[in-house]
């Protein structure tokens, strides 16, 4: 064998393993950057595998996993607005009574107002767009901290509750309005085991999501950043069409997709591209990571933080909209405790509590944690300060994986 021949084996050698290291980098990064959220899905996972076993199937069965997805949607609404507020260093403890407030609004404007579905859905949007309005300018322009204003919000929107309901329920709804939180697609072919609607959407889904991976990775590309080696990126295509592929699968082979969900699902998009594709979103991030570098950069942080509560007002009214329509009623206790579940679901989710940090998907897989662990433990009947503890735990070691990771990064 000639030495140009032993060059060119050396040459080869080397290029392989400068790519074998430099896919071992990519790796590494990509885990180390979304490392909260693959430990929530891996203990999602084991809290359902727990929860089968436990309930001899009952909890993995198509109507309980549907009826699960469902009572999540209100406070995982919720939840996407308060990611928002805690990545740019705040938090709204107001969130519950809010909830409560615009549903009980909605109410009254429907059963005594006599008022049809679009013209209360439209009077309670802008009353809670004017309430997330009135709670900013106390944060932003006031300078009072959210903590404070959003308790005070806590106290008085519970007071409005109380006061409109008269600690009575407020029902029945419309039917086209109860369909917002109970209705589900219809059926094209009545004779199917299935429905046929909910399952063509879930194509329609795994294919945005596979040309969304592809349009990704053709502009990190473009402008010369690291992308995963094909084979590894197929394989990730294939792991969550999959998964979204049985999540849609469960629910057809019920009653069919919730509108609820589909409510839900247009959120997550809306609200991650603003997150992370539009100024607002990339300044509310900078405000979190260093407030003081995003003022001297010029970024007008009162108006962020005013935009930032006038979009968790608009969230947490349709919260209240979608979880009145589910009870096909407004109650005095209505929201009560949603803001613990909302600020949990973001921080499990992998939300800093620091700050700076933190995704609308995740908030979304905090909050499938926090419905199964109600869900599961109320199949098994469940003592309800049981339930209260063991939420309480899972919370706390979410913040502590939080600060521990923190520091380490």
């Amino acid at each position: 064998m000639g030495n140009a021949e032993l060059n060119a084996i050396a040459k080869d050698n080397q290029t392989a393993l400068k790519d074998s290291k430099s896919i071992k980098k990519i790796l590494l990064g990509t885990l180390k950057g979304n490392m909260r959220q693959y430990t929530m899905i891996l203990a999602l996972l084991v809290i359902w595998a727990f929860f089968t076993i436990v309930t001899d199937g009952i909890f993995i069965s198509s109507r309980n996993l549907s009826n699960l997805f469902l009572q999540c949607a209100a406070t995982a609404i919720a939840a996407c607005g308060m990611v928002l507020v805690m990545v740019a260093g705040h938090i709204d403890l107001s969130v519950g009574s809010f909830v409560g407030l615009t549903g009980a609004v909605a109410a009254q404007l429907m059963v005594k107002g006599g008022f049809g579905t679009i013209e209360t859905i439209a009077i309670t949007l802008a009353i809670g767009l004017l309430l997330g309005l009135f709670q900013g300018f106390w944060i932003s322009y006031g300078k009072v901290p959210a903590f404070i204003v959003t308790l005070a919000g806590f106290l008085a929107f519970r007071g409005g509750v109380i006061a409109i309901t008269g600690g009575n329920s407020i029902a029945p709804m419309n039917d086209s309005f109860k369909i917002i939180g109970q209705g589900y697609l219809p059926k094209i072919n009545a004779n199917l085991p299935f429905n046929d609607t909910s399952a063509l959407v879930g194509v329609a889904f795994i294919i945005c999501y596979l040309v969304f991976e592809l349009v990704k990775r053709h502009s990190r590309i473009k402008y010369g950043f690291e992308v995963l080696p094909v084979p590894l990126l197929i394989a990730k295509m294939v792991l969550f069409s999959t998964i979204i592929a049985l999540g849609i699968g469960i629910m057809a082979s019920y009653m069919g997709i919730p509108y609820a969900i589909l409510l839900l699902i247009a959120i997550i998009v809306i609200f991650t591209v603003i997150a992370e594709k539009t100024t607002f979103g990339r300044h509310v991030y900078a405000i979190g990571g260093n407030k003081e570098a995003a003022r001297l950069s010029g970024i007008n942080i009162n108006r962020v933080n005013l935009g930032i509560f006038v979009l968790m007002g608009l969230l947490s009214t349709i919260a209240g909209i979608v979880y009145t329509a589910r009870l096909n009623a407004a109650t005095g206790s209505a929201g009560t405790n949603m803001e613990m579940d909302a600020i949990a679901s973001a921080v499990i989710g992998g939300t800093s509590t620091l700050g700076g940090a933190g995704t609308i998907a995740g908030c979304i897989i905090g909050a499938l944690v926090m419905g199964s662990l109600d869900n599961g433990m109320s199949l098994m009947n469940a003592d309800v300060a049981a339930q209260y503890v063991v939420k309480g735990l899972i919370l706390l070691l979410a913040v502590w994986f939080d600060i521990k990771f923190s520091k380490r990064a």
